[in-house]
């Protein structure tokens, strides 16, 4: 669990294990922690550093910071993961602690995917991260306000952490291909385009991108000190899938295309084919999640009312259980959606009402539909002829649209589902509106 020095780079260690970086100046990313003022250099400086959450995205630096914070106050540095290890572990490394601190020496726990651990387990670290025995160092792929427990995240400051951009990622590449702990020793032919590619299949992920250039570089190495990294070998390095699509180029937009075309076309199979790629690739599920509830109101609507509600649950869903028990949900939701009666008549009525906003202007709001809250509102007519629906028997022949727009019709429900039973709700009262006629509503009103 610890190591005499932590930066005692294996030769043979994977390239990403070799490239970690060794100060707080190598670190790419992160401008606004890392400054003089930001709270990773005050946590660095400081002899007693407070218990942290970093809270980021695969390979964006949690484990190396929280090894660089020990380093710098000379810490005992301990490495727990929350999926191998539990209470028994901790006390064992509370136990070592204290004897550390008899000796004067502190120790600073790193928990990776904390949010792995359940109550009871996170509870065991309260009292010692209150004393001051140990510095505890939490990294999570979740969020906090969810995964972890207030007790906890009182006791511990929060620090949030963002994916690597194209050109950080370029860097950790060049970084690699330059230092003597990577291949700075060969010859090697870079295509303009490679690194960049790369860092977009990276997805923000710097083990991700330093994993893909050693699968390219590794093979190349038994035979020759001259390496290539060119698009043909990323061409075979994603036949073999070495590489999935990159979640910022156009591979993501395809596959989601795809996910809304096939449950568009009502086609179940496909839709899980295409989440099965989105959630292989490691796509947020929050993304896939969003796209469904915009896919519910647009394309299904009112024909089945139930689509909006299922999608929203299913994006609420994942922010209360996680991955990957969340991918049922989503799988639900999209079989759900896929065989549903479509319709887009609401997003369609939207549009063309927002056509004769365009084109009419801010037409005024007829006299009789206006609030007379105030005595001057009255004065000036507000509310005078208005005939309330609910004193009139449920329904009357009233115009709601200014009086210019007067005769326009933008909603027009399909046939499909619930939709229909609107469709000729719609027709009996508009039968009812040419004939000037006030009816009280029935729950059967749809002749």
């Amino acid at each position: 669990m610890t190591k005499t020095d932590l930066f005692d780079h294996v030769t043979d260690a994977p390239l990403a294990e070799r490239m970690r970086p060794c100060a707080l100046h190598e670190v790419v990313g992160h401008p606004h922690l890392t400054t003089a003022q930001g709270p990773l250099r005050k946590a660095l400086e400081s002899s007693r550093p407070p218990s942290l959450i970093l809270w980021g995205p695969p390979g964006c630096g949690k484990t190396t910071l929280a090894r660089l914070i020990a380093h710098q106050v000379k810490a005992r540095f301990v490495a727990l993961s929350a999926v191998l290890s539990g209470v028994a572990q901790v006390r064992e490394v509370i136990s070592r602690a204290r004897e550390e601190h008899r000796r004067g020496r502190k120790t600073l726990l790193f928990v990776d995917e904390i949010h792995r651990f359940n109550k009871a387990q996170q509870d065991a670290f309260l009292p010692h991260v209150e004393s001051g025995l140990i510095c505890l160092i939490g990294a999570t792929t979740e969020n906090p306000s969810f995964a972890l427990n207030n007790a906890l995240l009182s006791r511990c400051k929060v620090i949030v952490l963002k994916p690597l951009g194209v050109d950080e990622l370029i860097t950790v590449l060049e970084r690699a291909l330059c230092s003597p702990k990577g291949y700075g020793q060969l010859d090697v032919h870079i295509e303009p385009t490679a690194l960049k590619t790369l860092s977009q299949y990276a997805d923000g992920d710097a083990r991700r991108a330093l994993n893909a250039l050693e699968a390219v570089i590794s093979p190349q190495l038994e035979s020759t000190n001259r390496v290539e990294v060119t698009s043909s070998k990323l061409d075979e390095l994603n036949a073999e899938g070495g590489l999935r699509y990159n979640r910022g180029g156009d591979d993501y937009f395809h596959i989601i295309s795809a996910l809304i075309k096939s449950l568009r076309g009502s086609d179940p199979d496909a839709g899980l084919y295409w989440l099965a790629r989105l959630l292989e690739a490691g796509e947020d599920p929050r993304s896939i999640a969003r796209r469904l509830i915009v896919f519910a109101a647009e394309d299904i609507g009112n024909a089945d009312p139930r689509a909006l509600q299922l999608a929203v649950a299913a994006a609420q869903a994942h922010e209360m259980i996680g991955m990957p028990e969340s991918r049922i949900p989503l799988a639900q939701a999209v079989t759900f959606l896929a065989t549903a009666p479509k319709s887009d008549a609401s997003y369609q009525g939207l549009k063309k009402a927002m056509e004769a906003v365009a084109t009419q202007g801010a037409l005024p709001v007829p006299m009789r539909l206006r609030n007379p809250s105030t005595t001057l509102g009255r004065k000036l007519g507000y509310g005078q002829g208005y005939n309330n629906p609910h004193r009139a028997g449920g329904f009357v022949a009233e115009v709601y649209l200014p009086d210019d727009l007067a005769s326009q019709s933008w909603y027009d429900p399909s046939g499909n589902g619930y939709e229909a039973q609107i469709r000729q709700r719609l027709l009996t009262w508009q039968r009812l509106r040419e004939s000037g006629q006030s009816v009280p509503l029935r729950d059967d009103d749809t002749a």
